[in-house]
């Protein structure tokens, strides 16, 4: 690797952008390729930086809530994307929502006058193979990119569609109206399950198949494998077919009537705190508030709070618990960084955060600091942690969430839960920056 050469960043949406940024603050050159407008995505239609693509809203914006409580760890950590958001936002109640064209020229216009970043109008195809490379194309990386980088990780660690199950906060789960069981377990197993009889089951299928989804996208819709059928369409394929599939109670006996029930939804840990739980096999393309009204009816989950929402979705993200080390460093080749929504967060903001800290820890090595990872108790430390070490098997993107959290050390009452993360979060990350001198 030449030690002083530019380190170059893959991709200019907010990911790469952000690490563009944090690299420049800390003296370091940085090339920036952008595709764009020389080729654009199936998705993208403006040519400047940072475009935003689904929505113009950045989420809730008040610490108590995890994503508010992210943005506010990033403005103290001298973030573009949120001094952007800031300077360009529109009334959005307690959201953050901006102008999305003031939004990426603001952008644009702070990397384009920033010395230390060039910007290279041009699609990379290969990674380069002597210097540092932040790799931060996004879930719609081309499809040559997409090879090489399947060359590095190997095939079966890239990923490019999202079946994703909703994830329940587990103290919004009814434990009096569900049990654990593992199938065919005659102890205790890992799983909570929620029993469904027949009639309760019919009208859960009935308003399941009347559910309002998401349309598809064009580039999107040739890839529902028969695997990761959203849940309302096998439903609508017969009123059994779900006490056949992902509902089945085979080998589960509910120990409150000491009998199998009709029908079942099992909730999976999601984390090692068991503070989150995923409703297996319930990938959906139905709309949010439908995944509310619809999933509430099941028993246990009548007053459901939701950390992640359930999708179907194109999206290139890599299996980060496998490839990547507490860095974002590949293990493979530490020269190597992913930042952004590929290595398996979701949203503008996580996405963004990810790149702030591929930023850091490049400038960290291209200045021969020691890299030191955000404490697990921070919101961008404990999103990290997650990618890092979420249980292998069953890694899906992620938004930040509370649930992501160490637990607090003093019990509090729901109410105050929030404010007591965002304290416990910002006090640490002030102790971090200055360990780490940011």
């Amino acid at each position: 690797m030449t030690v002083n050469a530019p380190t170059i960043i893959v991709g200019g949406g907010l990911a790469g952008c952000e690490a563009a940024w944090q690299l420049s603050r800390r003296g370091c050159e940085t090339l920036l390729y952008e595709m764009k407008p020389q080729r654009f995505s199936p998705a993208h239609q403006s040519p400047l930086l940072a475009e935003l693509v689904c929505s113009n809203s950045l989420r809730a914006n008040t610490r108590e809530n995890a994503v508010g409580l992210l943005k506010e760890e990033m403005r103290r950590l001298d973030s573009l994307i949120m001094e952007a958001a800031d300077a360009t936002a529109v009334p959005a109640g307690r959201a953050l929502a901006v102008n999305r064209t003031d939004f990426s020229q603001y952008i644009e216009d702070r990397l384009t006058s920033t010395k230390d970043v060039q910007i290279m109008r041009q699609e990379l195809t290969e990674v380069p193979g002597d210097r540092r490379v932040i790799i931060a194309t996004g879930p719609l990386t081309s499809d040559a990119l997409a090879g090489a980088i399947a060359g590095l990780t190997g095939a079966e660690h890239l990923y490019f569609y999202d079946a994703i199950s909703p994830i329940l906060h587990a103290d919004s789960i009814d434990l009096k109206k569900v049990f654990r069981a593992s199938r065919y377990d005659s102890g205790e197993g890992d799983y909570l399950n929620c029993p469904l009889e027949k009639e309760a089951y019919e009208r859960f299928w009935k308003t399941l198949t009347e559910g309002e989804d998401v349309p598809l996208r064009s580039f999107e819709a040739e890839k529902c494998f028969e695997s990761c059928l959203p849940v309302e369409v096998i439903a609508r394929r017969g009123i059994r077919t779900l006490a056949f599939g992902p509902m089945k109670p085979v080998g589960l006996i509910d120990p409150r009537t000491g009998r199998r029930p009709y029908a079942v939804v099992q909730l999976r840990p999601e984390n090692r705190a068991m503070t989150l739980f995923n409703m297996v096999g319930f990938q959906t393309k139905l709309t949010w508030p439908e995944q509310r009204r619809i999933f509430r009816m099941i028993p246990g989950l009548e007053l459901a709070e939701f950390a992640r929402y359930g999708s179907i979705h194109r999206n290139t993200f890599i299996h980060s618990p496998a490839l990547l080390n507490i860095a974002l460093q590949l293990h493979a080749d530490e020269r190597i960084l992913f930042a952004g929504q590929i290595t398996g967060v979701e949203g503008y903001v996580e996405s963004a955060a990810m790149g702030l800290l591929a930023g850091l820890n490049a400038a960290a090595t291209a200045t021969g600091k020691k890299i030191l990872p955000p404490p697990e108790t921070t919101a961008i430390g404990s999103l990290l942690h997650h990618i890092i070490n979420a249980k292998s098997k069953t890694f899906q993107p992620m938004n930040v969430n509370f649930g992501l959290f160490p637990l607090l050390e003093q019990k509090t009452a729901k109410k105050d839960r929030g404010r007591a993360y965002a304290e416990r979060a910002l006090a640490d990350l002030n102790a971090w920056k200055t360990a780490f001198d940011i």
